[in-house]
């Protein structure tokens, strides 16, 4: 028989639901008002959001002020481990590519590879794209393919505005699944599961995507005469997707879905190269005729000093210029092209070596390398088995009432940053990095993480503290009143957290809770009948993530990326205004998608079980 609790949820603290949701909600209406009204860097507003809530929890929830501290502290730790780990780790491999001067024969190797301009729009802005969404994440893909793009002709605006569409699809499984990783451990469902999820929803998408992108181009009639590579690129992206997502329920043991992106955007780059080259060609090359460019708009005279918070921010990622291709460079070599591409396969190699480490620890247990754990699990101080959940959350039958898990897991072997870490090691004398080589790729490493390592940490901070504290259950039973409507808005509220945060983990850290409990809820309630509630919460869950992404073309520092990269600085309000509809559109379709999957079959098949 377990002891008393120090501190028991109240879901209505002020004994007034509309009064006491208003009051769980102010964290992120703190978040909201200084990221889109006083355009405040993301770190920041993340760290003031977080002492909203701590002290929301502890004077109005009354949760012990050392337990909601402590809250914060185990969601920050995660931040760091093994996302922030995962995160650098991820970016230093790819600036071992940059300084040492293989991306630049990567940039050329896929930048030849064809003369019509709508499918080197694909190749570059959707399949490129992607692999750099898997292997950087952070903006890349949409400044370097921005840049590409206008390096061969492309007018910049249509060339940012394109590359902000084709970013989105690829994004949960960014910078190797960091966001799916980060749903996982806020709503205590296996990544694995909801990777599978994922895989059920995006791949769809993934073959639209293309399509959309190009009739964004260059309008309906010329995205008809190369629909034929449209289906190759988007299908072939989309059908590994699928397979790197999934493959681990056919195939126990063998964990791909942090290589979705890096290796779906590699096999699509294939696969359409190969079909361009030996199978099809459009039938008349369609260049882009650059039209005139229209003046930036006027920026308001009255915007506050903190509104180049978020340039600074895109600035800080210190991309690599991208000159214009010549006609008198050198033809590439079969052994430049792949010595550049070798870091990206060791790196798959040593994840899937990872992902057999976790299987056997699934088995057995830690697992001993060199006298030394392969993860270590501690309890939080004051928080391991405190908190007893709610009594509108608790599971019916239980012979004593649910309390809440509070342990540090470091897991540092399985941690995808370690493989990637590994990875770069073997990769120095392949690339034949020098020793000052190797400084400059730390310190640009350590300046582009500037900002989103300790972002990541304060939103999931800001999670871990609601969670505990039972604001995110209060948010939930509001939710919960929109009924059988709800997993479309599910799907809406992930939009809106990347458009506040910047980024599909961030969204997935602020709200992957109160997804959980608001699925809970409507099942509770009657309103899902065909699922589960172990499905209907893996269902809503992954909609935050999943449509979320569509929310990834217009967060601030993504206009920002688009408009450095494309050199374009002043414009920020034109291109936001010209993508803002195509990124709700996307997102209601992930939304009617969910809302399917949760009531039509043969649609509820494709929700998998725990």
């Amino acid at each position: 028989m377990l002891g008393a609790v120090a501190y028991v949820q109240d879901l209505n603290p002020l004994g007034n639901r509309l009064f006491s949701t208003v009051i769980a909600a102010m964290p992120v209406i703190v978040l909201f008002y200084l990221l889109v009204v006083r355009r405040w860097l993301a770190s920041w507003a993340g760290l003031a959001g977080s002492i909203t809530a701590i002290v929301i929890a502890w004077t109005i929830y009354g949760m012990p002020l050392k337990m909601a501290s402590w809250s914060f502290v185990h969601g920050a730790v995660f931040g760091l481990l093994p996302i922030g780990w995962t995160v650098f780790n991820a970016m230093m491999i790819y600036n071992l590519t940059v300084v040492t001067g293989n991306f630049a024969i990567i940039r050329r190797s896929v930048a030849g590879l064809s003369a019509d301009a709508r499918c080197q729009a694909v190749l570059i802005g959707f399949a490129f794209g992607a692999f750099m969404e898997g292997a950087a994440g952070a903006g890349s893909p949409v400044a370097i393919c921005g840049a590409m793009l206008v390096g061969l002709g492309f007018q910049p605006f249509k060339a940012a505005v394109i590359c902000l569409i084709a970013n989105t699809s690829p994004v949960a499984f960014g910078g190797l699944a960091v966001p799916i990783l980060t749903l996982g451990n806020v709503t205590d469902i296996p990544a694995e599961t909801l990777s599978v999820m994922a895989g059920h929803q995006l791949p769809l998408m993934s073959c639209l995507v293309p399509a959309y992108m190009i009739v964004v181009l260059a309008g309906f009639r010329k995205t008809l005469e190369v629909w034929p590579v449209l289906l190759v690129a988007g299908g072939s992206f989309g059908i590994f997707q699928y397979v790197c997502a999934t493959i681990h329920t056919y195939v126990p043991g063998l964990v791909l879905f942090q290589m979705t992106d890096i290796c779906g955007g590699i096999f699509s780059l294939l696969i359409t190269a190969a079909f361009l080259k030996f199978f099809w060609q459009p039938r008349q090359i369609w260049h882009f005729d650059p039209a005139a460019i229209p003046a930036p708009s006027t920026p308001p005279t009255s915007r506050p000093p903190a509104d180049s918070a978020h340039a600074a921010e895109a600035a800080l990622l210190d991309l690599p210029q991208t000159p214009d291709l010549k006609a008198d460079d050198p033809p590439l070599t079969a052994g430049q092209v792949i010595r550049a591409w070798a870091p990206f396969a060791i790196m798959s190699v040593c994840l899937i070596g990872s992902g057999f480490i976790r299987q056997i620890e699934s088995t057995q247990g830690k697992v001993t390398l060199f006298g030394v754990q392969s993860r270590y699990v501690e309890p939080v101080p004051t928080l391991h088995l405190e908190v007893e959940r709610a009594a509108q959350l608790q599971k019916p039958g239980l012979a004593e009432p649910e309390r809440e898990k509070a342990e540090f897991n470091f897991a540092w072997v399985t941690a995808p940053g370690t493989p990637v870490l590994l990875a770069t090691l073997i990769s120095i004398p392949i690339l034949g990095a020098s020793f000052g080589q190797m400084r400059e790729v730390m310190s640009r490493t350590v300046r582009q993480m500037k900002v989103p390592i300790p972002t990541i940490a304060f939103m999931l901070g800001l999670s871990y503290v609601t969670k505990y504290a039972g604001l995110d259950a209060t948010l939930g039973i509001a939710f919960a009143e929109t009924g059988s409507l709800y997993p479309f808005f599910a799907a809406m509220l992930g939009w809106l957290g990347v458009f506040l945060t910047g980024t599909d983990a961030g969204s997935n850290a602020l709200f992957g809770s109160l997804q959980k409990i608001t699925a809970t809820q409507i099942h509770a309630t009657g309103v899902v009948t065909q699922l589960s509630l172990e499905q209907t919460q893996i269902l809503i869950c992954t909609a935050n993530s999943t449509g979320g992404v569509m929310g990834k073309m217009i967060d601030a520092q993504s206009i920002c990326v688009a408009t450095a990269g494309t050199n374009q600085i002043g414009r920020e309000a034109d291109i936001f205004k010209a993508v803002i509809w195509h990124s709700v559109v996307l997102a209601a379709v992930i939304g009617l998608l969910t809302l399917l999957q949760a009531y039509v079959y043969p649609f509820v098949l494709m929700v998998p079980h725990l």
